[in-house]
């Protein structure tokens, strides 16, 4: 069942009255008008399994969900996939070892599952409804890395690495079956989140670092170097994020408290905007987008572990 409200810049939701407008601060770049897009919230048909510290990843035109803790703190393998068109949901082959804090992407119409608690690597091949081992990773990539599918390559940045909290990079090519590791972050964080935009790859919030929760940092594959960005103007690890036309959308979080913000970052004018937050504040969540909807099913719903089976999407309006 869906259930939709609109968001624009000025609403009311009961007796709370929110305004999604400009937060002026003077260390943070600040965007001129006109706001960013208005979008509307969604709710979807629930997930069967309540999960949390999962991955997300769009095939064919479905949301590919994978592992991640279940409500008792345990980590799981399984993979359910939603279909947006029906607003249903089926179970797929799970993955060959159960994991937590992993990542997902689809390249050249393949979907590749790794990270979390082991550097292997798997490709899920939707005609057999079966998974593949493919080359492992340099670095095992847990604790939630950020990646990005750019010109046919996939990009994994930060997680956990030999020092517990990483900033290393690597990229996959499916081609040749082989990962190469490339420079590293200027700021290690794990419970990051990613996207890309105009072919370079945007890595923001996190932990493990002091300056991880606001750090916006860019990768650009043509000189295999990375430059700071503005950073978020609200510190937070546990995010997902998801690009649509352009913009870098941050939802949720957590540490020091559980978030519900929702902030916009636009790297043609290197500026952050907050939107309305997120009708349920979560964490340990992943996005995955198809069109101009973002979508965000699990996670938890208190700090720690809490694992809910809420499904949900935000659909940018133009």
């Amino acid at each position: 069942m869906k259930r939709s409200f609109a968001l624009g810049t000025l609403g009311m939701l009961g007796t709370l009255t929110w305004v999604a407008g400009v937060v002026v601060s003077r260390t943070l770049p600040v965007a001129a008008q006109p706001a960013p897009p208005a979008g509307v919230w969604s709710t979807l048909a629930p997930m069967p399994t309540p999960r949390q510290e999962l991955s997300v990843a769009v095939l064919d035109g479905k949301v590919f969900v994978l592992a991640g803790y279940d409500t008792l703190g345990a980590s799981t393998a399984t993979v359910e996939v939603y279909d947006p068109r029906t607003d249903t949901w089926r179970s797929a082959a799970p993955l060959p070892v159960a994991t937590n804090h992993n990542a997902a992407a689809t390249v050249n119409g393949r979907l590749y599952a790794f990270g979390g608690t082991t550097p292997r690597a798997f490709v899920y091949d939707p005609a057999r409804d079966a998974w593949s081992e493919v080359a492992s990773m340099t670095y095992q990539h847990g604790g939630t890395p950020a990646v990005g599918v750019i010109r046919g390559k996939l990009y994994v940045a930060g997680g956990t690495g030999p020092g517990m909290v990483g900033n290393e990079v690597e990229v996959y090519d499916p081609s040749a079956n082989a990962w190469r590791t490339l420079a590293s972050m200027g700021v290690p964080r794990n419970h990051t989140a990613g996207g890309v935009i105009g072919g370079r790859l945007y890595v923001v919030g996190g932990r493990g670092d002091p300056r991880a929760a606001t750090a916006l940092e860019a990768y650009d594959p043509t000189t295999n170097a990375w430059t700071t960005r503005a950073p978020m103007p609200t510190g937070r690890s546990g995010i997902a994020a998801g690009v649509v036309a352009g913009r870098l959308y941050v939802f949720g979080g957590e540490l020091p408290r559980l978030f519900g913000e929702v902030e916009v970052y636009d790297p043609a004018t290197d500026t952050w905007r907050p939107l309305a937050p997120m009708p349920v504040p979560r964490h340990g969540i992943f996005g995955g987008v198809i069109g101009s909807t973002i979508y965000l099913p699990g996670g938890a719903t208190r700090q720690g572990i809490g694992a809910t089976n809420l499904n949900s999407a935000f659909r940018v309006s133009p």
